[in-house]
């Protein structure tokens, strides 16, 4: 039996088990790791791949337009196939997986090998999930009581979802007050005119969204056109 000692009040303190401990580590070096692949990022497209014949030559257009970290969403059956295939293909890319709902989702996305996942929300079986798992991880918030729980299982790094509609960078700002430490990634409404004011605020480390990959352009296979927006869009945000 562990040892237990009092405290000042007369209350029994129950001590940590080892299992405890080491996920709160495992947690930590997760979001240290995912803090980095963010800032190294600075702008994450948010993937929606309908064809699994677009998902390897949108990872070049992409990665020769200097955006190299992808995130692809759990929206559409070949999802998975997709993002299996740009890690075979194009090596060059960090690849992600978004819309991460629950422990099913989880599971599926931590066999498959990538290198982040992201959800939208969060439940506590997910954030479970997630802390059984080796796997950077970032659920999505947009109140404080959905911070409140995220912080309560170690995650202090979310995607702020959906940015704009949840309150834009005032809504931000207010949750920066009694969360200082916490870091963001807002996606939702930021886009070519506004991610430099988003990178702008202290805590944020990165931003996503579909703007650098219109749908249009990949149902047109205009590659050419999806590495322009990147490189105007990297050119752009480097001169902010």
């Amino acid at each position: 039996m562990p040892c237990r000692r009092r405290s000042g009040t007369g209350r029994r303190l129950r001590a940590k088990r080892p299992s405890e401990t080491k996920a709160k580590m495992t947690t930590t070096a997760q979001q240290n790791q995912l803090v980095a692949l963010f800032k190294a990022a600075t702008v994450i497209p948010v993937l929606t791949i309908e064809r699994i014949q677009d998902a390897v030559p949108l990872a070049r257009a992409l990665v020769a337009g200097g955006v190299r970290t992808l995130e692809v969403t759990l929206r559409t059956p070949v999802a998975i196939e997709a993002a299996r295939a740009m890690m075979a293909e194009v090596p060059e890319a960090v690849v992600g997986i978004g819309t991460i709902l629950n422990p099913a989702d989880f599971t599926r996305v931590e066999k498959l090998g990538v290198a982040f996942g992201i959800s939208p929300g969060l439940t506590p079986d997910l954030l479970k999930a997630a802390t059984d798992s080796s796997l950077p991880f970032a659920p999505g918030i947009a109140t404080a009581s959905e911070l409140m729980m995220a912080l309560s299982y170690g995650f202090d790094v979310a995607k702020f979802f959906p940015a704009e509609q949840a309150g834009g960078i005032k809504g931000l700002r207010a949750l920066g007050g009694p969360f200082p430490n916490v870091r963001f990634c807002p996606t939702g409404g930021v886009g070519e005119a506004n991610a430099a004011t988003w990178l702008a605020e202290p805590n944020v480390v990165a931003v996503g969204g579909s703007w650098l990959c219109p749908t249009a352009e990949i149902r047109a296979g205009n590659w050419a056109g999806i590495t322009a927006i990147c490189q105007r869009t990297l050119k752009a945000l480097k001169g902010a």
